[in-house]
């Protein structure tokens, strides 16, 4: 599967980039493409673009605070999670992520 994730936190420091990295490897571990893109402190990092997001089966945030330009993931699946738990669980967040995206 391709899977886009964002990840966000309200200071924008560590949560998010602990996020980032722990989604990373529990989708490639699980044999899945993922990109994450960061919205931290210093603005987006590796930033989704229209064409990735279009391209992609489904949708991840792991944010505690509003996702910016989440209009980019219309008509796709789209599964919400606190950072923390993206940080502490990260496979178990992307195998509910891909069973939400199985069931749409």
């Amino acid at each position: 599967m391709k899977i886009v994730a964002v990840t966000a936190c309200p200071t924008g420091i560590a949560h998010t980039y602990m996020a980032a990295e722990a989604l990373e490897k529990a989708a490639k571990q699980l044999g899945h493409n993922i990109k994450v893109e960061t919205q931290g402190s210093i603005g987006i990092e590796n930033k989704i673009s229209q064409k990735e997001a279009d391209e992609a089966d489904l949708v991840i945030f792991a944010a505690d605070v509003a996702v910016k330009e989440e209009s980019r993931f219309k008509d796709k699946p789209i599964y919400k999670v606190e950072a923390q738990k993206a940080i502490k669980n990260a496979k178990a967040v992307v195998e509910e992520a891909i069973k939400l995206a199985e069931q749409k």
